[in-house]
């Protein structure tokens, strides 16, 4: 038997494999097609203060292994998700959730960690200060040490839960970003997010989506991740969760092997909902295939 468990700053999850926040809605969407209980966990929609409709159509961009996304973090604004959708959730999905949370401003973070750091369902914050599909604030507040580090302080001080700051990629030295972070009282690190893209219809002469340029994820970011991953797993002391074109048990722990503590799985949802309980149930075989009969024991084995 080999032991999948691992630990995210206490919270002991049966397995690594998170699906990532806007790939899986709130969860009871997918608990229709199979138990999602099989999970380790995973991160819902990323919630704001209030809703959002968000950006204009066409959101989405077809490329070769990988998407560009342009949706603009819409979602029904935290007072629902606390009355509407956990209530929901709890019917289907018997473990604590990671609760993902954006924001245009310091105060709608605090705001929105409050309003949900007293329900129980929630295991982790995991605030994201890299969405790059928004114009005013989601990603300027990733971008410099001193105001990743400012979030990541004032979250910690609304809220007693273990707080992951979500990185952007879309930076020079995210090594010193994390580090920041963590000086700051981050309990984790959650990267990568998408990195920018965009695609031009040659038929109009005119950018595929609507706001022009968008998230691109899903293979094809897959070794920016580990790289990303390894460097900052060097430079800092808390856990990462890493995210970025996973789609493989080998995926997985590769992953890990760089320094994650857990993976979350994103695009691979959206071409097959079935992906992450396909990686659950493939990685116990993945694991004996390379002698691996304990997954703590190769985290930042790579280093």
């Amino acid at each position: 038997m080999v032991d999948t468990r691992v630990n995210l700053s206490g919270w002991e999850l049966d397995n690594p494999i998170i699906p990532a926040s806007g790939t899986f809605g709130y969860g009871y969407e997918f608990a229709e097609i199979y138990d999602i209980n099989c999970l380790g966990t995973f991160s819902f929609k990323g919630t704001t203060k209030d809703p959002r409709f968000g950006n204009p159509t066409p959101r989405i961009a077809e490329c070769p292994n990988g998407i560009i996304n342009s949706v603009g973090l819409q979602n029904p604004g935290v007072e629902a998700v606390i009355s509407k959708e956990l209530p929901k959730l709890a019917k289907v999905f018997d473990k604590k959730v990671i609760a993902n949370v954006s924001g245009f401003s310091i105060d709608e973070y605090v705001h929105t960690v409050s309003r949900l750091s007293s329900q129980d369902q929630i295991g982790i914050f995991e605030v994201n200060i890299s969405c790059p599909n928004v114009h005013n604030g989601g990603m300027a507040l990733g971008t410099s040490c001193e105001s990743a580090a400012a979030v990541t302080a004032a979250v910690k001080k609304a809220t007693d839960k273990p707080v992951y700051i979500k990185l952007s990629p879309n930076v020079t030295d995210i090594a010193s970003i994390a580090k920041a972070c963590e000086d700051a009282g981050a309990d984790g690190i959650c990267l990568i997010n998408t990195l920018m893209g965009m695609r031009i219809n040659l038929k109009t002469g005119k950018p595929v989506v609507a706001n022009k340029m968008g998230g691109f994820s899903g293979p094809a970011v897959f070794p920016v991740a580990v790289r990303m991953i390894y460097q900052v797993y060097d430079k800092v002391k808390v856990p990462i969760i890493g995210c970025g074109g996973v789609s493989t048990a080998a995926d997985v722990l590769e992953m890990m092997m760089a320094g994650a503590t857990a993976v979350q799985v994103g695009a691979a949802n959206l071409i097959n909902p079935y992906a992450c309980r396909d990686i659950v149930e493939a990685l116990p075989a993945e694991m004996a295939k390379y002698g691996i009969t304990k997954l703590t024991d190769i985290i930042g084995g790579a280093h």
